[in-house]
């Protein structure tokens, strides 16, 4: 069997299996978010301004930015989960960055330039380089297993797209114990920190999702 006709057989299959994958990488990222959400309230807990943050734009902001992240990074997990995957699925994530984009610059018109500088390296950095990829490790080895039901046209890519998910579910938790609200703190630290659960899924794919 040629492998045109392999993709051809195994796409003609996945229309009655992937609501079904959907659903179990949903149920997979719950569990894997439970897992996180412990190590979240044992090491950080909720920042105690919370109240008080929940009025304020950049917190409202920056918390709707890694939500919809989360939401875009899943449907680019299932595109890469196809071996009939789109030519560009990280197209999905144009809003995200549209979203980031637009956030910075009404920063950078809105504080003195003299701010900047602080608003970029704020107070927290030294703590999410390390605590967004510790609470992205149980989501991401959830949607590993997941997606080895299906079968990604690039392994690699697919686990990339686990390792962008995973890192999203970590800042989403993380996003309401950081203090620091600015994009420009978002827009740098978030990606720094969401970089080698990214690397980490990129590995894992290329042994872990071969078909």
């Amino acid at each position: 069997m040629k492998t045109e006709q392999l993709v051809e057989a195994l796409v003609a299959d996945r229309p009655a299996a992937r609501r079904p994958l959907a659903r179990s990488l949903g149920w997979a990222l719950a569990a894997g978010g439970v897992v996180s959400l412990a190590v979240f309230f044992l090491e950080l807990g909720i920042r105690p301004d919370i109240g008080p943050a929940l009025a304020t734009w950049r917190f409202d902001l920056k918390v709707a930015m890694v939500l919809l992240g989360l939401v875009l990074a899943f449907g680019v997990c299932l595109d890469c989960s196809r071996p009939d995957m789109p030519r560009h699925p990280l197209r999905r994530l144009l809003p995200l960055l549209a979203v980031l984009a637009a956030a910075v610059a009404i920063e950078l018109v809105s504080v003195p330039r003299s701010a900047w500088q602080g608003r970029l390296v704020g107070t927290n950095a030294m703590i999410c380089l390390p605590m967004v990829p510790i609470l992205s490790l149980a989501p991401l080895a959830a949607a590993l297993l997941i997606l080895r039901r299906g079968a990604p046209a690039s392994p690699a890519l697919a686990g990339a797209a686990a390792g962008l998910l995973a890192a999203l579910c970590g800042a989403s938790l993380y996003a309401f114990h950081c203090f620091d609200d600015s994009p420009l703190f978002v827009a740098t630290w978030y990606t720094l920190a969401a970089a080698p659960m990214v690397a980490i899924g990129t590995l894992a794919g290329r042994r872990l999702l071969r078909w």
